[in-house]
């Protein structure tokens, strides 16, 4: 494949097995197609994850989902539950699911650099008896996302000592960047009000309207 931005580009395995090598036996290894005793914390510990998504096209999308830790459930050592709580209804994950049921799921624990990955086939479900549980402020979820596991590992902590991630130092403030409004107004013309926009998504937060 030619890029329009460079001709030095890698079309194929074995020229990217010729610069970056293979992997280890132990690395290998590690891939299970369940989930194993000790990785159980990496998911009943988690609050947040990042689930990966494409559609028929192969299209992809990557989206957040974050609720108390341990709000994915393990239903046995093949499946997980995610929750599908209240979001803008763009529903990308969601639709990408009904045309091409291949997941990817990162989960992720403050302060942890290792991470638990979990590559598997979803299901939307509406399973009242399923999704009680889940119910957080007392609102069960109306929908889930059912993944049957086919590959389980835990990821090292190389990313995450690279970037700093987890020093405080590090941190940035979230006034130093482009707030949503102005993103908006960027998009919309300068007619579009960003600090109306931004106070009022400011004060529904507050009140955690929307929320579950």
């Amino acid at each position: 494949m030619v890029h329009r931005m460079t001709t030095a580009t890698i079309d194929d395995e074995t020229a990217l097995r010729s610069l970056i090598g293979e992997p280890t036996p132990l690395t290998c290894a590690k891939i299970t197609d369940r989930i194993t005793l000790p990785m159980r914390p990496f998911i009943e510990r988690s609050p947040f994850l990042c689930l990966a998504t494409s559609d028929e096209a192969g299209n992809c999308d990557v989206s957040p989902r974050g609720d108390p830790a341990g709000f994915v459930r393990i239903l046995d050592d093949r499946t997980v539950l995610i929750p599908e709580r209240p979001g803008n209804r763009l529903a990308d994950s969601l639709r990408n699911i009904l045309r091409n049921p291949h997941v990817g799921i990162v989960f992720v624990i403050p302060g942890v650099g290792d991470t638990l990955r979990i590559r598997g086939r979803a299901t939307l479900t509406t399973d009242a008896s399923l999704l009680a549980p889940s119910a957080v402020d007392g609102k069960a979820p109306r929908l889930g996302i059912l993944v049957d596991i086919d590959a389980a590992y835990t990821h090292c902590s190389k990313a995450f000592l690279r970037s700093a991630f987890w020093d405080h130092s590090a941190f940035m403030r979230r006034d130093e960047l482009p707030s949503a409004g102005e993103i908006l107004r960027s998009l919309h013309g300068e007619s579009f009000d960003a600090d109306a926009y931004d106070r009022e998504r400011a004060e529904r937060y507050a009140r955690r309207i929307g929320f579950y």
